[in-house]
């Protein structure tokens, strides 16, 4: 320590407290745009992850999977793997569809990602070989996608006694007003299909009139046409010539001439045409009931509340100004915004009830004045870190929301240090406040800021977490630093000029509001509150507030301030005397080195203990269901109209479910919604998520439930297990029951991957695998589930070559006959009120499912040897049979790959189903040799996060050592401070075991690392100052400060250092720990509806508490261990160290 650091000032501070003015209207504005942020901030209930991954979708109707993969997926695979900073390429090929996901690494941004994409699909796709269509090649969609802007955030159901058509013309009305908001990024209609001009041809009167598809083809496209034929001069004025030939109704149509051979033949002799909407492929339903479903998707960052909002304001005002008829219902399900209002409120109120605990401490330990010194820290440090990070871009989430509860207790810290310091010298030295101010923060700023920066320390590694998990969870290091760099700030600057205007001596008479000045300040804010309470409105809270807080006054004087000066006289003295003497004991004779060894061997009893306890491990806090989905699923080739007719069966199984929680006033308390959707839409996001496909065979039933205090103590949990009991018993059909999954994807618990060439094969192994485990019994194995399979059913045409070629007829023309035959062809556009919908021609109804109309269709060609045109019917070209085939070929890295998967029943633990599933596998001894497969999924992630921690926590000790170093240009005590970090994991493990809680690995470890960044505080803030008494008496000795004292000083000077630091280091733990155990208890109390309505809507438990209680706990645990450490362990480390230094220095001494 210097000599004369009482004489030092601290220029900042000093200057502050020199022109308090600017920092009152600093505090001023910094209060106003932090509060403008606060409101201004989107919400979320968690943070946008942005992955760097690019997307190629390729559409090629007609195609098998085999044919997609050969054609389209494996050329593109091929060139854009060897682009530069590429991690991982996956891939999907299915009927007509393909769809590649290219992941990059961090060191390069989506849009570079996404231009290099496209650079390489351009040169594949102008390739010779590249496939055609409708004589153009196939178009490759590159984009990017954002997992917040492809996630629905509400659906808008419409239903009434009306045709599908004109509920969908509602629906489209609506869906031009909401994608007008600049909030939202689409809301696609489902339940209802685009209309189209549909030429449904004979093809038996086609061939008697021997037309051709191309007759048809070109007498629309050809007919169907406005031409301008240029500009006219004449008489001087020049006009514009065009032709009109568009119709103006589909049934002009009829008129057109398809052949002029032979007499006319007009298109009314061989087709029908209709104006309809396009073949089904998608059904949507409310409880039951047929909609028209609009899925609402947000842009990137926009504040999801205030769309909710918006579109609540449109459809009232839609229901009021009569332009949707009144019958019509229009009903908000699955509204996510709900759920994000009450999370991000639920801890609103967590910090508002930590303040309130935090501050009440502080009165009872540094009385009313200086505690208001120390708690104007935490909202001004909030306000300063809403205002820095809605700057950085960042949304206001839970994640932000709990960085802040867990920060509460450690933003005092810095005003605890300032304000007390100011406090003794004024008392002890005698100086003036302004005096006090500068030299007491010049005193302590240095240690303040290492102190900072070493709980920053602890957290910065977490900023640099890798992957999507890092995305998710990195705002929390972030939020805490600017936390606590915003309270060093307030602490150096604002308390400096609070202290140095305000701060009295005493606490007693001088400081004591005598009641003429309690009834002017008790009657302005009563008559105020009073008024702002009648005159209602949203600020009514905020009237009754200033009531209550008049009130408070009075019971402050008369109860509070008694009871305050009484702890503070009688208890905290007592307190202190008694800690002196059990201090002095364990620095006595042989007790350092009971109480240091007992210690280190408790911290090895604390992992003998959790070794033979074995808690449960949890990758991600299990969360209770918010949402049950069922998925269902036919085999692939199914029609939708099946599909839909066992999803409305099983939607009747679910509700006979749901209708046990309806009340006798017909009130569903634990279901808000129930939607179904049959085709596009009803994909499982973990195993279809990215593809635009449709999908007939899959139905999906979401079942949204109500908030958690809504719903009367019933455990949704329970609830999914009745809905999983009661859609058992269904042959032929797979159906899993899920729930809405907190925090980033990171795919099923059980999910292997079966890897080879030969996809039959591998195929096989992954059903052996299945009916292997299956045999097995093994107890929270949802169900086995394979994601691809080669039951798809399909015709294979093949044609004979040599006939063909005689003919001069290509297997191309064949195959183009029958895909027009059966997808159609576009012959062009029919534009009615400024909407244009496509004219395709194709093989009406009877002819379309009809085997022998496909293939006895006739070929036209021309004749070679006479030149005649001449006819042959498909079936004499070709031989056709029955065949499967695969319903998707998956690649990883250019392997071929099947995923078999599973969920994990309700009530088991993971990572124990996992094990069990990994043990039994070491049986199975019917794998190819050209096959291997791996555990990934959460797995993979888990093990993948769980390095990195460890990697991050031995990081953060590292940086915090070297600041320690730093800061006491020594290695003894900053390795005490760490001796004490790493004792402390004694209380989390012991805290595990006893409360029998799970180590959940992703909230458990980072509670550790911020555990190590708070336990360092209070162990900086008493061996600093005890070796500032060192210091002093060295000076007053006349001494070198090199010098060793002999042990009995030292002993006397660790007892006063420790008594002199109890109620920092108390206060300290205790603001903490306070903060954070109204969310580790799960209590909630609504602030607003209190003050509002009277009514505070206390519950226990939610969400968050099962989110962030692990995290919570492990900080509590610890802390309360280490508060021992700190004023136990940490005095006798220090003694036993200089009784060693005085040992070696004493006799040269």
């Amino acid at each position: 320590m210097a000599k004369n650091k009482t004489e030092k000032e601290f220029g900042l501070s000093s200057w502050a407290i020199d022109n308090r003015t600017v920092i009152y209207v600093i505090v001023g504005i910094f209060l106003f745009v932090g509060l403008s942020a606060y409101y201004g901030m989107p919400r979320e209930d968690f943070p946008e992850v942005k992955e760097t991954k690019i997307y190629i979708s390729s559409i090629y109707p007609g195609n098998t999977a085999e044919d997609i993969e050969r054609l389209i997926t494996d050329p593109l695979e091929e060139e854009v793997e060897n682009i530069s900073n590429v991690v991982e390429v996956t891939s999907t090929s299915q009927e007509d569809y393909s769809i590649i996901t290219v992941e990059f690494d961090e060191s390069i941004t989506v849009e570079q990602a996404l231009q290099k994409v496209k650079d390489e699909v351009d040169g594949v796709k102008a390739g010779e070989d590249w496939p055609t269509y409708n004589e153009a090649k196939i178009e490759p969609d590159v984009f990017d996608l954002n997992i917040a802007e492809e996630t629905p955030i509400s659906n808008i159901n419409i239903s009434g006694d009306y045709p599908v058509e004109k509920l969908k013309e509602y629906g489209e009305y609506l869906q031009d007003e909401i994608e007008r908001f600049p909030q939202i990024k689409e809301a696609d209609i489902r339940g209802a299909q685009e209309k189209e001009v549909e030429v449904a041809v004979d093809i038996y009167k086609m061939m008697a009139a021997k037309v051709s598809f191309d007759d048809v083809l070109n007498s629309i496209s050809g007919g169907n046409v406005t031409v301008s034929a240029g500009n006219l001069i004449a008489s001087g004025q020049r006009r514009t010539i065009r032709v009109i030939g568009e119709i103006e109704k589909p049934i002009e149509l009829y008129d057109f001439v398809v052949k002029s051979e032979n007499g006319a033949i007009y298109l009314r002799d061989i087709a029908n045409v209709s104006f309809k909407e396009e073949e089904k492929t998608t059904y949507a339903r409310s409880t039951g009931k047929n909609v028209v479903m609009l899925e609402v998707k947000k842009r990137s960052g926009k504040n999801m509340i205030r769309a909710a909002e918006q579109i609540e304001e449109l459809i009232a005002n839609v229901k009021q100004g009569n332009i949707i008829p009144p019958d019509v219902s229009i009903e908000i399900a699955n509204d996510s915004s709900e759920k994000t209002l009450n999370q991000v409120n639920d801890l609103v109120n967590n910090i508002i009830f930590g303040i309130l605990l935090v501050v009440g401490v502080l009165t009872f330990f540094l009385g009313f004045r200086n505690a208001l010194f120390v708690g104007f820290a935490i909202p001004m440090s909030m306000f300063m870190s809403f205002m820095i990070l809605n700057l950085m871009g960042y949304t206001l989430n839970t994640m932000v929301l709990f960085a802040l509860v867990m920060g509460l207790g450690m933003l005092v810290d810095n005003g605890i240090v300032v304000v007390e310091n100011v406090y003794r010298l004024m008392d002890e030295e005698g100086m003036s406040r302004t005096e006090a101010a500068k030299k007491g923060i010049g005193e302590i700023a240095f240690p303040i800021i290492i102190s900072t920066a070493t709980t920053v320390a602890a957290f910065a590694p977490l900023g640099f977490w890798p992957g999507v998990m890092g995305q998710f969870m990195m705002i929390l290091p972030i939020t805490l630093s600017v936390v606590l760099g915003s309270s060093l700030f307030v602490a150096v600057f604002f308390n400096s000029v609070l202290t140095s205007h305000f701060m009295k001596i005493d606490e007693g008479e001088k400081d004591e509001i005598n009641v003429k000045q309690l009834i002017l300040y008790s009657g302005i804010l009563f008559v105020i509150g009073l008024i702002i309470f009648i005159s209602g409105g949203s600020i009514k809270a905020l009237g009754t507030l200033m009531v209550f807080m008049s009130i408070m006054l009075w019971v402050y004087k008369y109860a509070l301030s008694k009871v305050a000066d009484y702890f503070q006289n009688v208890i905290l003295r007592k307190l202190e005397i008694r800690y002196r003497r059990f201090l002095k004991f364990a620095l006595s004779g042989f007790m350092p080195y009971v109480f240091l060894f007992g210690t280190i061997a408790l911290l090895f009893i604390s992992f003998i203990v959790v070794g033979i306890a074995q808690p449960k491990v949890e990758f991600f806090p299990d969360n209770k269901p918010n949402q049950i989905i069922v998925y269902i699923e036919y085999p692939e080739g199914t029609d939708i109209a099946k599909t839909n007719e066992i999803t409305k069966k099983i939607e009747q199984d679910v509700y006979v479910v749901l209708e046990n929680y309806v009340d006798n006033t017909g009130y569903n308390y634990m279901v808000d919604s129930a939607v179904s959707q049959v085709g596009e839409g009803a994909g499982n996001v973990q195993t279809d998520g990215g593809s635009s496909a449709e999908m007939p065979h899959k139905g999906k039933i979401t079942v949204s439930l109500r908030e958690f205090k809504y719903r009367r103590g019933k455990d949704s949990e329970e609830l999914r297990k009745e809905v999983q009991a009661a859609v058992q018993g269904y042959p032929g059909v797979l159906i899993s029951v899920e729930k809405d999954a907190n925090g980033p994807p990171a795919g099923y618990p059980i999910n292997i991957e079966v890897v080879g060439k030969d996809y039959n094969e591998l195929i096989q192994t992954a059903e052996k695998m299945r009916i292997f485990l299956n045999k097995k019994g093994i107890s929270g194995v949802e169900e086995l589930k394979i994601d691809v399979n080669k039951d798809k059913p399909g015709i294979q045409v093949n044609v004979d070559r040599e006939k063909a070629g005689e003919l001069n007829i290509s297997a191309s023309q064949v195959g183009m006959q029958m895909r027009r035959a059966l997808f159609g062809a576009k012959a062009g556009v029919y534009k009615e009120d400024g909407e244009d919908y496509d004219i395709n021609v194709r093989f009406n109804e009877e002819n379309k499912y009809n085997k022998s109309s496909l293939f006895n269709q006739k070929i036209t060609f021309r004749d070679m040897v006479d030149g005649q045109i001449k006819e042959i019917p498909v079936a004499a070209l070709v031989k056709e049979e029955n065949t499967t085939s695969f319903s998707a070929i998956k690649h990883i890295d250019l392997e071929r790959v099947a995923l078999l998967y599973s969920g994990v029943l309700a009530g088991y633990n993971a990572n124990e189903v996992v094990n069990n599933v990994k043990a039994e596998l070491k049986g199975f001894d019917e794998l190819p040799n050209d096959v291997r497969f791996q555990f990934t999924g959460q797995m993979e992630e888990q093990e993948d996060n769980m390095n990195f921690l460890m990697g991050a926590l031995a990081t953060g000790l590292g940086f915090i050592l070297l600041l320690l170093i730093f800061q006491f240009n020594s290695i003894s005590k900053p390795l005490i401070i760490m001796l004490a970090i790493f004792l402390s994991f004694i209380g989390v493990l012991f805290g595990l075991v006893i409360f029998q809680m799970n180590f959940v690995i992703m909230m458990t470890m980072v509670g550790i690392i911020s555990l190590a960044g708070i336990v360092v505080n209070n162990g900086v803030v008493l061996l600093d100052y005890t070796e500032l008494l060192l210091s002093r008496k060295k000076e007053s000795m006349g001494l070198p400060a090199t010098y060793q004292l002999r042990n009995e000083i030292v002993f006397n000077l660790i007892v006063e250092g420790g008594k002199s630091r109890l109620r920092p280091v108390l206060l300290t733990a205790i603001t903490t720990v306070l903060g954070l155990v109204p969310l580790a208890i799960g209590l909630n109390i609504d602030f607003f509806s209190l003050f509002s309505e009277f009514d505070p809507k206390i519950y226990v438990g939610g969400d968050n508490v099962i989110f962030w209680g692990p995290l919570a706990w492990t900080v509590i645990f610890g802390l309360t261990f280490a508060t021992f450490l700190t004023l136990v362990i940490v005095p006798v480390c220090f003694y036993l160290v200089n009784k060693l230094k005085y040992r070696i220095k004493g006799n040269k001494q």
